[in-house]
């Protein structure tokens, strides 16, 4: 096993049993058991878990001093993205009846317990923020800044999802929110859980996000529904923006590869630095299936 593959493994254990520790907290007497089953589905089994690799990952280059903040703070991260899928996923705005090539949670539970499970992942979320930091306080107010910036208003994820409702808007504004925004977040709260300035790690927050973004718009368009465990097709059939539709299959690919170098290069002095780009090689290469960039060519 090689450096990257090491880190790589390193940072995907830190994560699960992160998780595992934050959802531990839902098995409390008293929730009610369609409630506790459906958070559970909604968490694991996970998907790429791309964004609390990438708060670790930032944290690590950053010299972190205490590794339970980073941990906290990037399953803190990605309790805030699985409560975006499932919302996502409701009737009102992609009703999708899976993801992660399972039953959605609205198909599984129902519409009702859905809507609360993303409620309730949105809280659990801020409290295992404030659990991670509760002996470093100071540490806290930073991550609360930068993190509930990626979800809310005026540009987080929630205004993302609303620009769906929108009749105009502008593909790049949409995609910087809708995705971008967590991923940003991502990056700036690695850097402020180790203590470190965030403000010059949102531009590659925001390079890696717009391109999972696009990255999605392609495979949308040009994957299926047994590679990707999800409907594809759907940006066409419900008129969202899309970088395939603005663009063209091959122009976004094109812009893809260009965002993954920008993101590359954005990354700041650190002592971390060298290992930081390679993890950003490798998070890059899962982004987009070979044989469609090559069939794209």
């Amino acid at each position: 096993m090689d450096g990257i593959e090491r880190i790589e493994t390193a940072l995907s254990t830190a994560i699960e049993q992160s998780l595992i520790s934050a959802l531990s907290h839902v098995d409390g007497p008293g929730c009610p058991p369609l409630l506790a089953g459906a958070i559970r589905h909604a968490v694991f089994p996970g998907g790429a878990r791309v964004r609390p690799r990438l708060c670790l990952a930032v944290a690590c280059a950053c010299g972190e001093d205490d590794t339970s903040i980073a941990d906290h703070a990037a399953a803190a991260i990605e309790l805030l993205h699985c409560a975006s899928l499932v919302h996502d996923d409701l009737p009102c705005f992609d009703d999708s009846p899976l993801r992660r090539g399972r039953p959605s949670v609205h198909s599984a539970f129902g519409e009702r317990i859905a809507v609360l499970t993303g409620d309730a992942l949105i809280v659990l979320a801020f409290q295992t923020l404030a659990r991670g930091a509760a002996h470093a306080p100071y540490r806290l107010l930073p991550l609360l800044s930068v993190i509930g910036r990626g979800v809310g208003v005026p540009s987080g994820i929630v205004a993302g999802q609303a620009l769906e409702c929108e009749s105009e808007v502008d593909l790049r504004a949409y995609q910087q929110s809708k995705t971008g925004a967590l991923f940003a977040a991502a990056t700036m709260a690695g850097a402020a859980a180790a203590g470190a300035d965030p403000g010059p790690w949102r531009a590659l927050g925001d390079c890696m996000g717009e391109a999972f973004q696009v990255a999605d718009d392609v495979l949308d368009a040009a994957s299926s529904e047994e590679r990707i465990g999800k409907p594809v097709g759907r940006d066409a059939a419900l008129g969202r923006p899309s970088a395939v539709r603005e663009m063209g299959l091959r122009g976004a690919i094109r812009h893809l590869q260009q965002l993954v170098q920008n993101a590359i290069d954005a990354v700041p002095a650190c002592s971390g630095a060298e290992g930081l780009r390679a993890v950003l090689a490798v998070e890059a290469r899962r982004l987009l299936p070979q044989d469609i960039v090559a069939c794209a060519a």
